[in-house]
């Protein structure tokens, strides 16, 4: 069965329970496509993974001394005002904004840039933006990782809210995974699309509250940042492992919605679009 004759009508594909039966039984590809994104990043490279590592600290330590030195940043909503407490919520932000700006960074030219699996191979090509996910993912969970070994070493205490971050995250997953399958299927038709995509990406990351408190936002415009998925989830994963005010659970719940709703029409999308791949390509 080709892949054009499973791209049927546009409604045919918004079912979630059917978009969640694909992803299952396509899982054992997802993790082989998954482990090939994350080593061919770093193939022949000389410390390999460890750059996962070295390159979110390394922007750790200039944005900290950027917001933290220079322009005398603080969160006045955890417990330390420290530079180091300060590093390390802005590190959180990071990791959230990061899933996502990988995610759409790649999207609009995931396809165009495997032809092979378009012409040659008859393959799921649904489940390729599904792997760029599992690789974002990854290196979030080395970010994570590092981020709480950090906040014990400094004397922070472990949290049972710990155990909510899966949770936490799930609307940026949902949102980030609904864009890759709209964004990658637009660029293979709008070839400059990933000019716009970084634009656009490089405006949300100054307008979520990853450098600055949401305190710090004048009250006539913070209503508006507030409204972004994005920012329901920085905040919430702050709340999740820094302590502080408690997680907004409406507005996360929301940003779920809002994530789930996103995932659900890009995967449509995509299936209904896919069968023109290969006259384009």
């Amino acid at each position: 069965m080709t892949l054009s004759a499973r791209s049927a009508s546009f409604a045919s594909h918004l079912n979630p329970v059917a978009l969640l039966r694909q992803l299952w039984r396509g899982w054992s590809l997802i993790g082989q496509f998954t482990r090939r994104e994350v080593q061919g990043r770093y193939r022949s490279s000389l410390l390999g993974l460890a750059w996962s590592f070295i390159n979110p600290l390394a922007l750790l330590l200039v944005y900290t001394f950027v917001f933290g030195i220079v322009l005398k940043q603080r969160w006045p909503s955890v417990a330390s005002d420290g530079l180091a407490q300060f590093g390390l919520v802005l590190f959180a932000g990071l990791i959230v904004f990061g899933i996502f700006s990988e995610c759409a960074t790649r999207a609009a030219g995931l396809i165009v840039s495997t032809p092979n699996y378009v012409k040659k191979v008859v393959f799921p090509l649904e489940l390729l933006p599904v792997s760029v996910l599992g690789s974002a993912l990854f290196h979030a969970a080395i970010g994570l990782a590092v981020l709480l070994v950090a906040h014990l070493a400094l004397g922070g205490a472990a949290r049972a809210s710990w155990v909510l971050i899966p949770v936490v995250l799930l609307p940026v997953v949902c949102l980030s995974l609904g864009l890759l399958w709209m964004l990658s299927s637009l660029g293979v038709f709008i070839r400059d699309l990933g000019y716009a995509v970084a634009l656009a990406v490089q405006i949300l990351f100054f307008a979520t509250p990853i450098f600055y408190p949401m305190e710090a936002i004048p009250s006539p415009y913070r209503a508006v940042l507030r409204s972004s998925p994005l920012a329901t989830v920085v905040e919430a994963l702050r709340a999740t492992i820094f302590g502080g005010p408690p997680v907004a659970w409406t507005s996360w719940a929301l940003a779920a919605l809002f994530g789930a709703v996103v995932m659900v029409v890009g995967y449509a999308w995509f299936m209904r679009t896919c069968r023109a791949f290969g006259d384009v390509i």
